[in-house]
């Protein structure tokens, strides 16, 4: 296990040998999270991390608008164009990086407070109990049964400058009386900025473990163009990263060297051999073998990436220069063989 901890957050690893089911590791330390929540102090609360591996970044976008604020910009991000990209196929998580986090400030008169005795808990308290939808009872009617509940869900700076805070001979304290309500960002930790003209919200997707790259970002793009036109006039999603063109480029370049060293195994084998069949040999040799690796992959379950890609390349390299030595040792022994004639009675 390995700790790393920042101002405000800590960060837990749980390392486990190679080989051990990933989904069983997490249901393991889910379970002992469930146990030490309980030892927590009040506010902190532990969370398992995205099932994704460290290479899980397979496609990043920027939301861009010039007539939206950053704040604006990064709730359009938060709650509408992740929500959407999270519902594709194989997508673990969708991080938010850049922009403002909005949320309400109540900025208080510490004067105004001493003066009409009410503590800064008690604002606290006070404005969380405001915060929240309680549910009643049934009530009927008529042979008809209504439901009773209350709404109490805050929807603007008003709604907190009208939270009581206590009354006396019937005159009630609200929180305008002892603080002003404010709109502003939240703390924050970082930015995120587009081609050196200026800061942007972006979100970060992150692929589910032993998910296809390709598929995920194929999905991933459908979701996005999905909800392209409800998003508001002016806003554009604009793609960052993109690592399927990494994989098509990595595809391209296998299929690049295959056809190319093919080709020259042929001219060698005909110059220099006189002997076009054998040039057949070698060339079948190529695909015969890279087949031969991708169901010894298959097999053993491991899947085809980058690294594997560009190994599978290098070695074809090696499999050419084996091919012509061994063409050409076998062309010697046949030269170098006894006639053998047959006659016929």
């Amino acid at each position: 296990m390995r700790g790393f901890s920042f101002f405000g957050v800590s960060f837990v690893y749980v390392i486990f040998e190679d080989g051990t089911d990933p989904y069983w590791a997490r249901s393991r330390v889910f379970e002992y999270l469930s146990a030490a929540a309980k030892r927590l102090p009040t506010g902190v609360t532990p969370a398992l991390g995205p099932d994704a591996t460290g290479v899980g970044w397979v496609y990043q976008y920027a939301v861009v608008a010039k007539d939206m604020t950053l704040a604006e910009l990064r709730s359009l991000q938060d709650w509408v164009i992740r929500f959407a990209a999270s519902k594709a196929e194989g997508v673990a998580e969708v991080a938010s990086v850049g922009g403002f986090v909005k949320q309400y400030n109540v900025i208080v008169d510490p004067l105004r407070l001493r003066a009409q005795g009410i503590s800064l808990a008690a604002v606290r308290n006070a404005v969380r109990a405001s915060n929240q939808d309680v549910g009643g009872r049934t009530l009927e009617l008529s042979e008809f049964e209504f439901m009773v509940r209350g709404r109490g869900y805050i929807k603007s700076a008003a709604d907190i400058e009208d939270i009581v805070l206590k009354s006396e001979r019937g005159v009630p304290l609200r929180v305008r009386d002892v603080a002003r309500v404010e709109i502003g960002p939240d703390e924050r930790r970082g930015v995120a900025e587009l081609n050196g003209e200026g800061e942007v919200a972006s979100g970060i997707v992150l692929q589910r473990f032993g998910a296809n790259a390709l598929t995920v970002i194929e999905n991933v793009k459908h979701k996005l163009t999905e909800i392209a036109g409800s998003l508001p006039k002016g806003v554009e999603i604009v793609p960052v990263y993109d690592r399927s063109r990494l994989i098509e480029a990595a595809i391209d370049t296998l299929r690049h060297t295959l056809t190319e060293e093919s080709i020259v195994v042929a001219l060698v084998c005909v110059v220099f051999l006189l002997h076009l069949r054998s040039a057949l040999v070698a060339i079948l040799m190529l695909p015969v073998g890279i087949l031969m690796a991708f169901g010894a992959m298959k097999l053993i379950g491991l899947g085809s990436n980058i690294m594997s890609l560009g190994g599978i390349a290098i070695a074809v390299g090696a499999m050419i220069d084996a091919a012509i030595v061994m063409i050409e040792n076998a062309h010697k022994h046949l030269e170098r063989a006894p006639v053998r004639r047959a006659f016929k009675f």
